[in-house]
């Protein structure tokens, strides 16, 4: 008989938990407190981005091992269910300022070293695509990794492939008690979470940062997506392109507000041809981050058989497939290839 799991948590961490356990042969249970995507997973824009190469680390071979995967994993996802997730890999530009030519060069030659081929990041005066940013150097950098997700398009996807696989979704449930579940519980909760497992080690675990975004309606459907000092323009296959996100430690409201107009004006002002695109949508989260800034991912320390899967933070829709493999790993086949600074403990 199948093992039966139970994920708490519709975000992206637990819906790619559910589903990465139910395609390897379990029975599962996702159990939602609200609704699929209601917290920081049902945002805007969606952004699967590496980190910057040079100064190699776990996280970020992590990261780009996920990013590497991502349009087989991403793939599977829609075979099983037939939902499309809005999974495309079409790069990204980025403008390089006056004076930070030779950083931008450093940077190619980083991405040659720490990339495998065929993915690179290039220097060029002459980019292409719908949706090009203005560079006062005359300069950009484009790499050939970046790519996009729709959030909730993927929220949706996934929920298609756990049930086409057997597996139940359980929305509007309440928040979950750890002595009401059974042994093998993946606690995927968000900001609650990071509380919850602070009160249990005594410190601090992470916080909630709120990000504002936007959806504006302009279609450059196979644009490179553009960034900018921490600035994400994101064309979707929808028609829509989506700007973000703000990073508001120490604020617990998600209402948007004259921040998220000035994040739309730096947007237009990067890209021209944002200049007359209706904003159609304003939206605004609370994003888990831990305090480590790596996600949390294993046993939940002082719950034998609970684990966690938490802190996905801005990089939370491209390292989900890492984190659920990994848990999976362990939950399944008692493999831990957790790295050290991921781990709860």
């Amino acid at each position: 008989m199948a093992r039966h799991l139970t994920v708490v948590g519709a975000g992206i961490f637990g819906l790619c938990c559910g589903w990465e356990l139910a395609r390897r042969g379990a029975r599962v249970t996702v159990i939602e407190a609200e609704r699929i995507g209601a917290g920081p997973s049902g945002g805007t824009v969606g952004a699967l981005a590496p980190h910057a190469p040079g100064a190699w680390n776990p996280k970020k071979q992590t990261q780009l091992e996920a990013l590497i995967a991502a349009e087989s994993w991403w793939g599977a996802v829609r075979d099983a269910g037939g939902a499309d997730p809005g999974y495309a890999r079409n790069g990204r530009l980025q403008p390089v300022a006056p004076g930070a030519e030779d950083q931008a060069r450093a940077r190619v030659e980083a991405a040659a070293q720490d990339w495998p081929a065929p993915f690179r990041m290039t220097l060029t005066d002459a980019p292409t695509g719908a949706l090009v940013p203005d560079s006062a150097s005359g300069l950009w950098l484009a790499d050939n990794l970046t790519a996009r997700l729709s959030p909730r398009a993927a929220g949706a996807a996934l929920a298609a492939a756990i049930r086409a696989s057997g597996g139940e979704i359980i929305e509007a449930a309440g928040r979950q008690r750890p002595e009401d579940l059974p042994q093998g519980a993946i606690w995927a909760t968000g900001v609650q979470g990071l509380a919850d497992l602070g009160r249990d080690l005594g410190h601090k675990a992470g916080d909630g940062v709120k990000g504002q975004s936007a959806l504006l309606a302009h279609a450059a459907a196979d644009a490179p997506q553009v960034f900018a000092d921490g600035l994400h323009v994101v064309p979707h296959a929808d028609g829509t392109t989506a700007i973000g996100s703000t990073s508001e430690p120490g604020r617990e409201d998600t209402a948007t507000d004259e921040q998220l107009d000035a994040l739309i004006a730096r947007a237009r002002a990067l890209c021209p041809q944002l200049a007359g695109a209706e904003v159609l949508e304003r939206w605004a989260g609370i994003r888990p981050r831990a305090a480590s800034r790596a996600p949390l991912v294993g046993p939940w320390p002082g719950r034998p058989g609970h684990f966690i899967a938490n802190g996905g933070f801005k990089i939370g829709f491209a390292m989900a497939p890492a984190v659920a493999a990994m848990l999976a790993d362990l939950v399944l086949d008692d493999t831990d290839r957790i790295p050290t600074g991921f781990r709860p403990s």
